[in-house]
């Protein structure tokens, strides 16, 4: 089987058990995912089946939405309510206070991943060498924060919630922290909700638990085209004997391709029948249309 399966996952679930319950429910051993949820957040989170997984690559980078509650005054182990508490205070932060440092997080941003991650240092996952309580220095790396709003904010308990877009690789719990630092407090993530990745959000998104609940036929039901992946990209449709050499991993002349189609990065490959082949992109020195990745059967 290919194709995506979008899960809401729940809380208190790893994704890798989020993967391994989807491998008992279809049979299909050969399952991903387009982005880890820590064990705390629920929401959306796309399951890629088969071939599909071929896709993860050119997902790593796409952007997400979520939303987090977070409270100030607070500063534990892991960023968020799950952690050893190191440190409260009572500072007081208004709602015009919050809102004026937004800006300072918005766009292209520094930030320093967290101890409890799975970031690998030297070999080793971050997180089990912060469970040997062993600190070790990571280096900033720059992540987008497209959007960042307050939905809700409690200025007498200092606790409230965020609406924000980011890409790949943002830590929402460091963002929690990093404000609260910058407001002159400490701040960490109390929950968090993704309601949007890889172009799908909550009401493509089956529960687990419902899906646990489900016959295998009517789970099947809910597996989404591989294509959906890439519906922002543009389509090239092709001749059955085009689609046959694509499928075998052959460049196609651009001279013989639909002249008023423009595309000069990736593309979407369909053959006469509107069935998705795979992904393409022009090779302006051999002036042919290479194979960036098959989700088709070979042949």
């Amino acid at each position: 089987m290919t194709g995506v399966l979008v899960l809401d996952k729940p809380a208190g679930m790893t994704s890798f058990h989020a993967v391994s319950i989807l491998r008992r429910l279809t049979g299909e051993r050969k399952i991903g995912h387009t982005g880890t949820l820590d064990p705390m957040a629920t929401g959306v989170l796309p399951m890629l089946l088969g071939r599909a997984t071929r896709a993860v690559p050119f997902l790593a980078d796409r952007l997400k939405t979520y939303e987090a509650d977070f409270a100030f005054g607070t500063e534990t182990d892991t960023l968020d309510s799950t952690g050893k508490v190191l440190k409260q205070e009572n500072t007081p932060v208004s709602r015009e206070k919050l809102l004026a440092v937004l800006p300072q997080f918005t766009g292209p941003i520094q930030q320093i991943p967290p101890m409890y991650s799975a970031l690998r240092k030297n070999g080793m996952r971050l997180y089990d060498l912060a469970r040997q309580g062993r600190t070790v220095e990571r280096q900033a790396r720059t992540v987008t924060v497209k959007s960042l709003k307050v939905l809700e904010y409690d200025e007498t308990a200092r606790t409230g919630k965020l609406l924000l877009t980011c890409s790949g690789g943002t830590y929402v719990r460091t963002l929690c922290d990093d404000l609260g630092r910058a407001l002159g407090s400490h701040g960490i993530m109390t929950g968090l909700r993704r309601t949007a990745a890889a172009g799908f959000t909550l009401q493509d998104a089956i529960p687990l638990q419902e899906a646990e609940r489900m016959e295998q036929q009517t789970l099947f039901h809910h597996v989404l085209p591989v294509e959906q992946l890439f519906t922002d990209l543009p389509a090239v449709p092709v001749t059955q004997l085009q689609a046959k050499r694509f499928c075998n991993g052959g460049g196609l002349a651009l001279e013989r391709l639909h002249p008023e189609i423009q595309f000069s990065g990736n593309c979407r490959v369909k053959d006469p029948a509107g069935v998705f082949l795979g992904l393409g992109a022009p090779n302006t020195e051999k002036g042919e249309l290479a194979v960036v990745r098959l989700f088709a059967q070979e042949g």
